[in-house]
């Protein structure tokens, strides 16, 4: 090999030759990662099914158990209780161990972006996903709030109504969409608050649509300050929610992806006095907005 010529070409020779030597190490580097890569899907793939059998071993278990245990004697029902607490024990044990694991999306995932797997393969991008759902629902309360607040009192507009309504559409869509990806990974979130924002969702597109006039124009106040006053009350929830699961997975009775929607006991009724008073209030609020419909 020629020594490099002296001057700028022969440094950029040189920083060429480290390049390419460090180029060799990403190109064994990508090698190997594709194998592990493959070797990882075969995995996903044996367990998965070893799981989806013994998931329907235990079931058939369960159904004998469940239907001998009426007729066996007094002294064997203990050892039938027993098996049928470790059968229950060993399927929540499976549900943690498919929250690794690729499944298939539900219907409104598979709807909404395909079927592409959404499922996080590390605990620490699991809880980071959560984390920045729980951060986008605190962004978007603030947001909700102000401009809730510049439509009651300082604009008087169907176009920045439409645009707040429009907002409110987008919202309650992505946290459906986040909300069943955090099911897929684990998230023990109850069916009736994702079941609440597919309403909400529904009841946004309504008033996004709905043409003005006089009924609008009567309805519209109301509607504004009782959004405004539910995005502050859920701004203060989240704030003493969030200190309630803290405290909760600190002496590990919580899921790492419980939401701050989950999880209530007696102690946390110290610090809820502050809140009582505005959840109250909202409640007779929107009694006396349903009342005043009726009339």
């Amino acid at each position: 090999m020629h020594p490099p010529p002296p001057g700028p070409l022969g440094d950029c020779l040189r920083d060429w030759e480290e390049l390419q030597q460090d180029f060799h190490g990403i190109q064994e580097t990508h090698r190997l990662y594709r194998l592990k890569l493959e070797e990882l899907t075969k995995l996903q793939n044996n367990c998965t099914s070893s799981i989806t059998r013994q998931k329907k071993q235990l079931q058939e278990l369960a159904l004998v158990l469940k239907k001998c245990k009426p007729s066996l004697p007094s002294e064997a029902e203990r050892a039938a209780q027993e098996l049928e607490n470790q059968i229950k024990e060993r399927q929540g044990l499976f549900f943690d161990m498919e929250a690794y694991l690729p499944k298939q999306n539900g219907l409104y995932l598979s709807l909404v972006l395909g079927n592409v797997n959404v499922t996080l393969l590390s605990k620490q991008a699991k809880f980071a996903y959560k984390d920045e759902y729980e951060k986008f629902k605190l962004y978007l309360t603030i947001i909700l709030i102000l401009i809730s607040f510049t439509c009651r009192f300082l604009l008087n507009s169907r176009v920045t109504d439409a645009a707040f309504n429009f907002l409110l559409v987008w919202y309650y869509c992505t946290l459906t969409i986040r909300e069943s990806i955090l099911i897929n990974n684990g998230s023990r979130i109850k069916g009736w608050w994702v079941f609440h924002h597919y309403v909400s969702t529904f009841l946004s597109g309504v008033m996004l649509t709905w043409p003005d006039g006089l009924m609008y124009q009567k309805f519209r106040n109301q509607f504004l300050s009782f959004s405004m006053y539910q995005s502050f009350v859920q701004f203060l929830q989240y704030y003493y929610q969030s200190g309630c699961l803290y405290r909760l997975r600190a002496l590990g009775e919580r899921h790492t992806m419980d939401l701050t929607v989950e999880g209530f006991q007696s102690w946390m009724w110290r610090g809820l006095t502050f809140l009582l008073p505005f959840l109250f209030f909202g409640h007779k609020f929107h009694h006396q907005q349903h009342g005043s419909k009726k009339e």
